[in-house]
């Protein structure tokens, strides 16, 4: 169980659960209600951890070149990729399912677009193909947001594009961070991440871009929310604080300093998702 367990990547599907929450308390305006809190949660695990165990079967032979990834448990034999795959295709189909019975058709929808985007677009289509993969291939990682809007109104808003966009365009800075620290193991197994194919100052540029997008839609949603100015506020000085870490970064280039903002996107996506938990409980 440990094993199947680990498929489902559950220390990435944390964060997307992180945004998931708000987004119900979005659409619930208010505190949204405990089943469809849970189903969506439960769905949303299921669904993440389908997609991440499509991926390590997909990828078991790159895995397997990789320092950070030769422990997983396709890359090592301790599952079959056959057995991976039915398993994969078990939980993905069983978070549909919870979906479709205890929320909406359209949260439904969207896990299933965010499942198959993942696979095929991501993992097999983008990921070996072009420095940008994670920056478009990142779209999934922003549906929980929509989905969490959808399983409680079965409608989207502008706060809720907002808040994917919020998503988007902190994804490369999050992942690029992470693929500084490991673009020898990226460049062993032939995969293109930006870190690996562009020079250090490329990388901090195409970082700045993506982290002034998300500093002004951060803000753009809070005040399209109509939240208390003291969530505006709070929520500026969140974002100065992630963009010092880009600073010090700019002006040292080195690994530690990549780690270090890292970190600090993590931190930033959790606080801004308890602010906005806030700013709805506020209103």
């Amino acid at each position: 169980m440990k094993n199947y367990l680990g498929l489902m990547k559950l220390r990435v599907v944390e964060l997307l659960l992180v945004t998931t929450v708000p987004a119900l308390f979005i659409g619930s305006e208010g505190i949204p209600s405990v089943s469809v809190t849970f189903w969506s949660l439960l769905g949303g695990t299921l669904a993440a951890g389908g997609a991440n165990a499509f991926n390590i079967v997909i990828e078991a032979d790159s895995d397997r070149l990789m320092k950070r990834t030769a422990n997983r448990p396709i890359a090592t034999g301790e599952i079959s990729r056959k057995n991976g795959l039915i398993f994969s295709l078990f939980i993905s189909i069983l978070s549909l399912l919870i979906f479709y019975i205890f929320t909406t058709n359209l949260a439904t929808i969207l896990t299933a677009i965010a499942i198959i985007f993942y696979v095929l677009i991501y993992t097999i289509t983008l990921k070996r193909n072009t420095s940008q993969n994670i920056v478009w291939g990142g779209i999934a990682g922003c549906m929980p947001v929509l989905i969490g809007q959808a399983a409680v109104t079965n409608s989207l808003t502008v706060t809720s594009w907002l808040f994917f966009l919020v998503i988007f365009f902190w994804t490369p800075p999050h992942f690029w961070a992470l693929a500084v620290r490991y673009k020898d193991d990226y460049a062993a197994a032939g995969i293109p991440m930006l870190p690996v194919v562009a020079p250090m100052k490329s990388v901090i540029r195409q970082m700045w871009f993506h982290s002034i997008a998300m500093s002004i839609t951060s803000v753009a949603l809070i005040i399209n929310a109509n939240m208390s100015p003291i969530i505006l506020i709070a929520s500026i000085i969140l974002i100065l604080a992630w963009n010092l870490q880009l600073v010090n970064l700019t002006k040292s280039p080195t690994e530690p300093n990549a780690s270090k903002l890292f970190q600090a996107s993590i931190v930033f996506l959790s606080i801004y998702s308890f602010l906005i938990v806030a700013g709805v409980l506020l209103k």
